[in-house]
């Protein structure tokens, strides 16, 4: 399979490690330093896209992707307030997109663990939810996508909970995610119920990025000659 790669960084190199250990060809890479060879002629080489760039270019790079009629895998956070627009263009376009704030096989089957478990608190008005996360200092949003993604999983079960805040400390309604930045850390996310009598904690620790990678990858064999709006949870077939 013929991948590009838009963002060439620390994620970028270690998701061509992975695809090419998988016999995968990257035939584009494009980082800051190259942009203006993010073109149609050039994005048309490959037959998938994998996006991990910032929150202030990934809506435009996924845009791009869809518009010029190549499958795309983003892995970008702290846009999704555009998700509405990029979903219309997605069908506009009859494109293919598969997105994930963590493309982790692990982190995907935590995610379902996490909800699972915020159903089993529900009842328990004892126990009071919070989250931490924790992330190495080159990481540019806080909460991360993966908290995020974890925190409206719980507010979809928890009714006692109305909002995510990202606060030392905050209303007794609100879920407050903890912010932690230390290098070197891949990424730890804590989820953690307590009461006055004990606690319950949840954990997933990324030990390197080629988890992310790895799943990325396998996202991107799957979006090939696809058509719609994916998440890992089809990927994996949760």
């Amino acid at each position: 399979m013929k991948i590009a790669l838009i963002g060439y960084g620390k994620m970028g190199k270690t998701i061509e490690e992975i695809a090419l250990a998988k016999g995968h060809e990257i035939v584009l890479k494009i980082d800051v330093n190259n942009a203006h060879e993010f073109t149609q002629e050039q994005l048309k080489k490959a037959e998938v896209a994998i996006e991990f760039t910032g929150p202030h270019s990934a809506f435009e790079n996924v845009s791009k992707c869809i518009q010029w009629g190549v499958p795309v895998v983003s892995g970008s956070t702290g846009w999704l307030e555009k998700w509405d627009q990029i979903s219309a263009l997605c069908h506009q376009h009859q494109g293919c997109l598969v997105y994930s704030s963590n493309y982790s096989i692990g982190v995907n089957l935590f995610f379902e663990l996490n909800k699972h478990l915020a159903t089993l608190m529900e009842p328990y008005q004892d126990y009071d939810v919070s989250m931490t996360e924790l992330h190495h200092t080159e990481k540019k949003d806080a909460p991360s996508g993966t908290a995020i993604s974890l925190a409206e999983q719980i507010l979809e079960k928890i009714s006692r909970k109305n909002k995510w805040v990202n606060a030392a400390s905050a209303a007794p309604t609100d879920l407050i995610i903890h912010s932690e930045r230390v290098d070197p850390a891949p990424g730890t996310h804590t989820v953690s119920y307590e009461s006055t009598i004990d606690r319950i904690d949840i954990i997933h620790t990324a030990h390197t990025r080629k988890g992310f990678a790895s799943g990325a990858v396998l996202a991107a064999e799957f979006a090939n000659k696809k058509k719609g709006i994916f998440t890992m949870k089809q990927v994996l077939g949760l």
